[in-house]
């Protein structure tokens, strides 16, 4: 059996988010977040779940990270709660909020684990909502300042630092759909969302390059792939489509400081609003590129498709099946985006910031998990990640999704997406047989195939 070798100095991690694993909604002068406020609403989230007690990482974080420690993480990537550390979003601060990613980061340090951390993955103070959210304009310079707080107060230590994850996710379902929190349906407001995301960002890169910090900014998206379903005109435009809103809308203006021309001659009247310079700011250079990857998508042309007028369908690779929540399994599809980003947008360096998938994870009777599903995943990712780079791809880390079992969002606690089992009842942790597996890829920098 062949030997996979990654680079040398590949930084091998796992991942979670605040509002996933922390827990501590309403403690310790703790702000209110959109997904507090959305989770607390009848019939949002599936079960009623919420994440108020969420793992309880904000009471167990020395433990959780001791267990990162023994499984051999180099590096943990992780969010910061706005309205943990600024109940309002702005204005007064939360000393015990930033006390708490100040203690995280150095028992990160002292257990020889690189910290990642996220400034906003997707929980916006409530009353910045109240203001409008991500629609207002306003909310860009709101997030510059959190940003530039964050920064004077860890930027000592944290050398790695991310803007947004997934703000296509944060604009689409939460702003155009209305399937995750704010929960409003307005794809005006969906792709005005969009743009201040991105203009945000750029203001945050701009205080962190004119704070002289001396570490590594970037922003994590991410960039599904999809492909026709056919090579019929109209499924070939489809799929063009359903591309530049998912990966073009972001990926363009930040690399190329243009939106694709085509998607805003399609919306017409929904394209956001702009003014000079904000193309400037969104496009200026950043570090590094996060790819979350965990779908391939087959796009034909629907009229009944909504704004697109297309129709996407998950679809497995050869002797995949699906996962737990109904998800494709396509490595080959990963493979094909970290190549488009290579060949189209100027190869940046590249983290897979997030690459995981929810399986029927059943423990024995001591209450292990043998997922050898999540296992064979994993490496058939993993594989794909090394033929990318083995052909010019600028890969420099690897974030599993996720480090442990945690609130999956809109679909509650029901899927199981750790490589560390969570007993939410007694909130122990238990790594599964991908963590004893994943411990070993660090430990070797490779796979076996």
């Amino acid at each position: 059996m062949a030997f996979l070798k990654f680079p040398d100095g590949f930084l091998w991690g796992g991942a979670t988010a605040a509002y996933q694993i922390e827990g501590a909604w309403n403690e310790d002068g703790k702000g209110e977040s959109v997904w507090d406020r959305f989770t607390h609403r009848p019939y949002k989230v599936q079960n009623g779940d919420t994440g108020d007690v969420a793992c309880d990482h904000y009471h167990r974080m020395p433990e959780d990270v001791a267990l990162m420690k023994g499984l051999g993480l180099k590096t943990y990537r992780f969010s910061i709660s706005w309205p943990r550390v600024l109940p309002e979003g702005r204005g007064q601060v939360n000393d015990k909020g930033l006390a708490f990613y100040d203690h995280l980061v150095d028992c990160l340090l002292d257990a020889g684990i690189v910290p990642n951390a996220t400034l906003n993955h997707w929980d916006l103070p409530q009353a910045i909502q109240d203001e409008g959210g991500w629609p207002n304009r306003d909310t860009t310079g709101w997030f510059a300042d959190y940003a530039r707080l964050m920064f004077d107060r860890l930027g000592d230590r944290v050398r790695m630092w991310a803007t947004h994850n997934e703000p296509s996710v944060v604009a689409f379902p939460g702003y155009g759909y209305g399937s995750f929190a704010p929960g409003i349906a307005d794809m005006s407001h969906a792709y005005q969302a969009a743009h201040h995301l991105l203009l945000s960002h750029g203001k945050a890169v701009q205080a962190y390059r004119a704070g002289g910090y001396g570490g590594e900014i970037g922003i994590v998206l991410d960039p599904q792939y999809y492909q026709p379903a056919s090579q019929s005109e109209a499924d070939v435009a489809a799929c063009q489509r359903a591309y530049e809103q998912a990966v073009g809308v972001f990926m363009a203006p930040l690399f190329h400081g243009h939106y694709p021309e085509m998607l805003f001659d399609w919306i017409g009247p929904h394209a956001p609003q702009m003014k000079d310079g904000d193309l400037q700011t969104i496009s200026q250079p950043i570090d590094f590129l996060g790819v979350n990857y965990y779908m391939t998508f087959d796009v034909s042309f629907s009229p009944a498709g909504g704004l697109l007028k297309t129709s996407t369908a998950q679809v497995s690779g050869p002797n995949w099946g699906r996962t737990q929540v109904g998800w494709g399994i396509n490595p080959v599809g990963l493979k094909a985006r970290l190549l488009d980003i290579k060949e189209n947008y100027g190869n940046p360096k590249v983290f897979i910031t997030e690459n995981g998938c929810a399986i029927d994870d059943v423990p024995d009777a001591s209450g292990f998990v043998a997922d050898w599903g999540r296992v064979a995943f994993l490496r058939a990712h993993l594989r794909a990640v090394h033929d990318a780079i083995r052909v010019g791809a600028n890969i420099r880390g690897y974030y599993v999704w996720s480090l442990m079992d945690n609130f999956e969002w809109a679909s509650g606690y029901a899927p199981r997406f750790g490589i560390v089992r969570v007993n939410y009842d007694t909130l122990e942790r238990l790594p599964k047989q991908s963590a004893r597996w994943y411990s070993e890829v660090i430990a070797e920098n490779g796979i076996t195939e």
